[in-house]
């Protein structure tokens, strides 16, 4: 069984920060990309950012400069700083890893998804 944890989430001032953590576990051989994924209220989700294996990383414009995805590979988490928030960010987050793992000798390679958490944006 792989689980992706969410944490970090909350409400914040506009211009202010948080920190989003995310850790998998579970029986993991391998961790390609990973990424965070937001969807607020009467939208479709949407990509925020993502990481591959090799740290290569891309952005949703909307957060380009502002959001900063990395990871730990040792701790098998994934974060995402997110600097001078606006009302706009409002969104549940969720986190994505195309994971791989292995179970009998065969490696299965799939996305996991996260439960999310809640970012509010608001004065």
């Amino acid at each position: 069984q792989v689980q992706l944890v969410e944490s970090g989430g909350g409400l914040v001032q506009p211009g202010g920060s948080l920190r989003l953590s995310c850790a998998a576990s579970g029986t993991i051989y391998r961790i390609n990309t990973m990424g965070w994924y937001r969807q607020a209220p009467g939208k479709q989700r949407e990509l925020v950012a993502a990481i591959t294996s090799g740290g290569s990383t891309n952005y949703a414009d909307s957060v380009k400069g502002r959001f900063t995805i990395s990871r730990d590979n040792a701790k098998n988490t994934v974060y995402l700083q997110m600097n001078s928030l606006k009302p706009e960010d409002t969104a549940v987050y969720y986190c994505n890893g195309d994971l791989s793992t292995l179970a009998t000798q065969t490696i299965t390679r799939r996305d996991y998804w996260g439960q999310g958490t809640q970012v509010t944006v608001s004065s």
